[in-house]
């Protein structure tokens, strides 16, 4: 790269030409006059001039030439999929490298930058899923992606997981990672593949341009079904996780069995830690660690992802635990190890860009390079990995699939939608103690005591007579009635209760989830045989769903980033 080799008459560096456009994120080659201003580029279709020399840059990597801007009300371009929003700050960060690695690009020269920017070009795969999830990439709110891994056996090395006929594989190890509103904390959630539930309709893109409609299940099915089975895509996994977790998926990330061993090497390889040691004799992959600590790659690094032997109970869910440990290790060796050198980010890089295949709203570099760049500004002890809760399949007399947990699962989702963490994290904004807080402490009242009118005030449509129900057939307040609309609506749910209540008030907030500032003391003298008033508000979703979000969720295995494997 030396610039004195390569000069032309006039002392310009022909790869200094290339510039980053900043309105669209892509190298560009510039006019001479626009060497006297920087960040000018050239438009493509203007005439190089005769005196100037082509620039020595590396040849296009096999990828397609990208297709010419559509005019302007032309919607065929991106038909199915929403617009998105051209970003001048976005673009400008195209190649912002965690770590120092621009420094290296910039170093190398022009040309070294625009062969790297245009190899991870060419490296990425994109599947086009229509209005399925998001524009944003980390730019506004909390942001939820899903990590798809696919069983799919291609690839040297991987028939000894078994022979499969389905080449486009199911949905193994699925993760859904929620990076918090103020980028303080992630949680990341693992779906097991056994996990009995619905799967909605979808439309799926196919290679020629047109859509299919594949209908979903009707009755409960495998998860790992969402994506293989009857053509259906990742946007059809995204789909599917909406439904079970009522929180909107923006992007994907799926990776095979390939991806799990380019990415172990590329990093240097992953610590494990081991209470006992492990030999598949039946599996054939031939995997042998000892007790302790090991660090795996490659081909090591999937059989212990696939392993069950040695575990609890040597089923799925004991897997995930030791596949959330194994992410857990990866993290901390891109943060501690990687991240601070330019070449191994390179190498990453390109390993990462090489194994995953993503949605094409984060289908670029730049784009994947700001999403992990702001991903590793979370400390590790703020990012949480559990399981969701489940229980064995009680439709099954030996139970080879799981559900949902009626009661605990729901609290976590909660805990999601409303963007709590899930650890003891310093928050941005502080909120102020809550000054009501106390209405909450002290005795509680049977619920066969308790008294209430329910109104809607802002709830939906029938609100008061699906929470009378649910307090009747489910909670054993039969001294509940529906009083239909409420004179005037409210900004939120309140509990209206008399001085001699308050035992009440507290059993019912305890039961509906309300938080202490919805209890309002009442100042009339009003028994104990007097109802107290329930108006539904817009904070309501349906009976059985807590008002206030919880802070915790007791009962639940969960995780932190920071912790080792081996504890000494």
């Amino acid at each position: 790269m030396d610039a004195q080799s390569r000069g032309q008459a006039d002392g310009t560096d022909p790869a200094d030409q290339w510039v980053l456009n900043p309105e669209t994120g892509d190298y560009e080659l510039r006019l001479n006059d626009s060497a006297e201003r920087p960040g000018a580029p050239r438009p493509r279709s203007a005439p190089r001039p005769a005196s100037a020399a082509p620039p020595r840059v590396p040849a296009q990597r096999g990828r397609p030439s990208a297709p010419a801007p559509a005019p302007a009300g032309d919607d065929t371009a991106g038909a199915g999929r929403r617009k998105r929003k051209q970003k001048r700050s976005g673009r400008r960060k195209a190649l912002m490298w965690t770590g120092g690695a621009l420094g290296l690009v910039l170093v190398g020269g022009s040309a070294f930058a625009y062969y790297w920017y245009d190899r991870l070009y060419g490296n990425i795969d994109t599947v086009d899923i229509g209005d399925v999830g998001s524009d944003k990439v980390l730019a506004d709110g909390p942001v939820n992606i899903l990590i798809i891994g696919n069983d799919v056996r291609t690839g040297e090395g991987n028939e000894a997981y078994g022979n499969r006929t389905n080449v486009t594989g199911h949905a193994d190890t699925t993760l859904l990672f929620h990076v918090a509103e103020d980028r303080s904390n992630a949680t990341v959630v693992s779906i097991p593949r056994d996990l009995m539930t619905t799967i909605p309709d979808c439309t799926s893109r196919q290679s020629d341009g047109s859509s299919k409609d594949i209908p979903g299940s009707t009755v409960p099915t495998r998860f790992n079904e969402s994506y293989g089975v009857n053509g259906r895509d990742p946007g059809c996994t995204m789909l599917t996780v909406e439904g079970i977790t009522d929180l909107e998926v923006d992007h994907f990330m799926m990776f095979d069995f390939n991806a799990v061993k380019t990415l172990s090497t590329a990093v240097g390889g992953v610590k494990v830690c081991l209470e006992k040691p492990i030999k598949d004799l039946d599996g054939g992959s031939g995997l042998d660690l000892p007790s302790g600590e090991s660090t795996v790659e490659g081909e090591d690094a999937l059989s212990f992802l696939r392993n069950r032997h040695g575990l609890k109970n040597e089923s799925d869910l004991d897997r995930i635990e030791m596949q959330q440990k194994f992410v857990a290790s990866m993290i901390r060796q891109l943060k501690e190890d990687t991240l601070d050198s330019p070449s191994k980010m390179l190498d990453v890089a390109d390993a990462a860009t090489k194994s995953l295949t993503v949605d094409k709203g984060i289908g670029s570099p730049g784009k994947l390079l700001t999403l992990a760049r702001e991903l590793g500004k979370i400390n590790l002890k703020n990012i949480t990995m559990m399981t969701v809760p489940v229980k064995d399949n009680p439709a099954e007399p030996t139970p080879v699939t799981v559900v949902l947990d009626p009661e605990k699962a729901p609290k976590v989702f909660s805990m999601l939608q409303n963007d709590v963490s899930f650890t003891e994290v310093e928050k941005k904004a502080k909120k102020a103690k809550d000054k009501q807080a106390e209405l909450l402490e002290g005795p509680r009242a049977e619920e066969s005591a308790i008294r209430v009118d329910v109104f809607n005030g802002g709830g939906p449509q029938g609100a008061a007579q699906d929470t009378l129900v649910w307090l009747q057939t489910g909670e054993g307040v039969a001294r509940s009635t529906n009083k239909g609309n409420a004179p005037a609506e409210v900004k939120k749910t309140r509990l209206e209760y008399g001085p001699d209540q308050a035992d009440q008030a507290r059993a019912l907030a305890d039961l509906m989830g309300l938080p202490a500032s919805a209890l309002k003391p009442g100042t009339e003298d009003a028994g104990e045989a007097t109802p107290m008033t329930l108006t539904l508000g817009p904070d309501f979703t349906k009976a059985g769903v807590p008002v206030a979000p919880p802070n915790k969720v007791d009962g639940v295995n969960q995780s932190r980033a920071d912790e080792k494997m081996c504890k000494a």
